[in-house]
């Protein structure tokens, strides 16, 4: 990362009221740098230029630190973290939180933990597995006082992969992209039988001068989720709630 790049996130962290230190930058840049070096042998990101990179997956990832309740969650997993995004570095800006990543994919899994070895990450824990699976473990089940997804599905879907790992009165943080107003309306009913609501949407696009197109969808947990969600793997894509 060139200091032409680490100053524009500087400036997106300012603006966000995040206080970084140089070595928290300096971790930053050496895992960008090796996202894109493993990306060369399995599929992790689309995003190759390192300025769209900062923007689409650090500056994007650490969006929902503007959350206030963020500030009293503790334990906080994130859904299909792919190449660990946004686990990652918001694990790195907040070193007094713990963070739990949880992929399908070994080999993801695998490179985040050489990730957090190589740049002495301590507050993180991987996890290879499905969110139907986990989901009904009961070591995870509302054990968590925020789950974050940037995984790619319907929010219903969203919903009944992470509301179970949610604890009561704690939030489910969607990214989405802008303009699903009838996904929303239509996954309302979904949320609902989950134990939840939606309590506010923010759009990452406040910050000025950074082009982001996801929109954070805010579900607070009121009640318990019924035992029998998450159904078994593949049938909250395959049959969504409605």
């Amino acid at each position: 990362m060139n200091s032409e790049h680490m100053n524009l996130l500087r400036s997106a962290l300012k603006t966000l009221n995040i206080l970084v230190t140089p070595q928290q930058i300096e971790k930053l840049s050496f895992y960008q740098n090796m996202v894109l070096e493993e990306n060369k042998n399995i599929n992790l990101t689309s995003i190759t230029d390192e300025k769209e990179f900062i923007i689409k997956h650090f500056i994007d990832s650490v969006m929902c630190a503007s959350f206030s309740r963020m500030k009293d969650s503790n334990n906080i997993i994130d859904i299909g973290t792919g190449a660990g995004f946004p686990g990652i570095p918001l694990s790195i800006i907040f070193e007094d939180k713990r963070f739990f990543l949880l992929d399908s994919l070994n080999k993801r899994i695998q490179f985040l933990s050489k990730v957090t070895k190589k740049l002495n990450i301590n507050n993180v824990k991987m996890y290879h597995g499905r969110a139907e699976d986990l989901g009904k473990d009961k070591d995870h089940r509302e054990k968590y006082d925020l789950c974050l997804s940037r995984a790619v599905a319907k929010l219903s879907v969203l919903s009944e992969y992470c509301l179970p790992f949610v604890k009561i009165n704690g939030y489910f943080a969607a990214y989405k992209s802008r303009n699903i107003e009838q996904e929303i309306v239509e996954s309302y009913n979904a949320i609902e039988i989950l134990g939840g609501v939606i309590e506010k949407q923010s759009y990452t696009s406040s910050i000025a001068d950074y082009p982001l197109e996801h929109q954070i969808i805010y579900i607070h947990k009121i009640k318990h989720t019924p035992q029998k969600y998450p159904r078994k793997a593949g049938m909250p894509l395959k049959n969504p709630l409605k």
